[in-house]
């Protein structure tokens, strides 16, 4: 394999939409999830209303790559072998010894090899790897608070609750029906809380399809929600840009192979068909699906037997990892946080950002001080590297995070925006990401500052 990466060289360009595509305020857009889910819990569970207020200092805890322990109530950053590097209990901080006397002398989580290898749901633990969940964990951890000092044992009956907070805001009829709090506030203002394109980005979508290439955008968002993001930031005309639109793609059961395939399925006003189709025989709009169907249509649109495909996406748990895994696709990880790491945000997307906020919004949650949830953390630290704090006498040592180890194994190279790569030409050859080769490598337009210190003094 070559040590570089090209887009030319792939016949299908796949695409994300949230937080890839898209970029979302993601101040206005994590305090709105928040807001819908604590209301939730106070509204339908009676928890108490402390939940719905929030000062800015308190969104320093929103952090991505948290994995909640439903057992204790605990809340673990985790190290790439999957020792504990820090931890809390609730919002408050475990020290050292917590660490060491709660998982041991080898700080280790035991839930970590199910996670490592499968990505897979569980009842005894929550992955928090993208922003539309991201507040959900400030919420568990406040939730934990709450349950101690009303005096209540911590078990995992919350986590019921969280899951009736998500459910009663994301379900797919919830934008149809202006139910929960989220899809009835994007309705009513979308520019609060989504960045339109910039120019370059839609320029760059053409010409990769004047190029011959097949443009594909699959978002586990239902269509009703995806056609409102992409009218607002694409423009009403953005189905021409794409040859295939998959919504409510069920990410990342899409791309597992067996036991069960969900057929793919027509729309009609925004309803999906009852009945699934046996397979896909022509370009368009459908619901659902599966990898294997998608793979036998892209064959016959490119001509070839083996089509190469990349993939944009933000999560690790629904785009990289299977789309690597399963679909051996190349992969290319947003990764927000290495703007929060000294990559300079691309002149593009600044410029933007500028056009779509209106004035007054302008400085408001900078002013009162709230953490953008993409920068790196007081309590938690970076997103790629972490010291390991050695107990009794034992020295510290750096560590990469579970969560940069996942990037530098499923992806093919990452990047804080496409507005970052939207100018280059397609054949602009692109360092990735190789067992041999420094971690660094497949970062552009360069690596985040952690990495770098980290292997300047290696």
């Amino acid at each position: 394999m070559s040590d570089y990466f090209s887009l030319s060289d792939c016949d299908v360009i796949g695409f994300d939409l949230d937080h890839t595509l898209c970029r979302y305020h993601l101040k206005e857009t994590c305090r709105l999830i928040y807001e819908s889910f604590a209301r939730y819990l106070v509204e339908h569970r009676g928890y108490d209303r402390d939940l719905l207020s929030l000062t800015p200092a308190t969104w320093d805890f929103c952090f991505k790559g948290l994995v909640v322990d439903l057992e204790d109530g605990n809340l673990v950053k985790l190290a790439e072998d999957g020792t504990v590097l820090r931890a809390t209990h609730g919002t408050h901080d475990l020290s050292t010894e917590d660490i060491l006397k709660h998982y041991g002398p080898k700080r280790e989580w035991k839930h970590f090899t199910s996670l490592n290898t499968s990505f897979t749901r569980s009842a005894k633990y929550y992955y928090y790897d993208n922003y539309f969940d991201l507040p959900g964990a400030l919420l568990c951890g406040r939730v934990v608070d709450m349950l101690h000092k009303r005096g209540n044992e911590v078990n995992s009956d919350f986590w019921k609750d969280m899951l009736a907070a998500i459910d009663h805001n994301y379900n797919t009829s919830a934008f149809r029906d202006d139910t929960g709090t989220y899809f009835p506030s994007v309705k009513q203002n979308p520019g609060r809380f989504l960045q339109p394109c910039s120019d370059s980005v839609k320029t760059w979508l053409r010409s990769m399809k004047t190029a011959g290439k097949v443009l594909l955008l699959i978002t586990s968002s239902h269509s009703d929600y995806c056609r409102l993001v992409c009218q607002h930031i694409l423009g009403k005309d953005f189905e021409e840009l794409f040859d295939v639109i998959i919504t409510n793609a069920l990410k990342p059961g899409f791309f597992s192979l067996v036991p069960q395939q969900r057929p793919f399925r027509t729309l009609v006003n925004d309803v999906e068909e009852s009945e699934g189709l046996p397979s896909l025989d022509k370009p368009g709009w459908y619901s659902q699906g599966n990898w294997p169907h998608l793979h036998e249509l892209l064959r016959a649109m490119t001509g070839k037997p083996e089509p190469k495909v990349v993939y944009f996406g933000d999560s690790m748990r629904s785009d990289m990892f299977p789309a690597s895994s399963f679909g051996k696709w190349e992969t290319v990880m947003i990764v927000e946080e290495m703007e929060g790491e000294g990559v300079p945000r691309s002149d593009a997307a600044v410029s933007s950002q500028a056009q779509a906020e209106p004035l007054e919004k302008k400085g408001k949650f900078e002013e009162q001080g709230m953490k953008a949830p993409s920068a790196a953390s007081e309590q938690w630290g970076s997103y790629f590297v972490d010291v390991h704090r050695g107990g009794g006498g034992d020295e510290d040592s750096q560590k990469l995070t579970w969560c940069c180890h996942c990037i530098h194994k499923y992806s093919t190279m990452a990047i804080p925006s496409v507005e970052h790569i939207a100018d280059l030409p397609l054949d602009f050859k692109f360092p990735r990401f190789s067992p041999d080769k420094p971690c660094t490598s497949g970062y552009y337009p360069r690596p985040p500052d952690s990495l770098l210190k980290r292997s300047q003094s290696h």
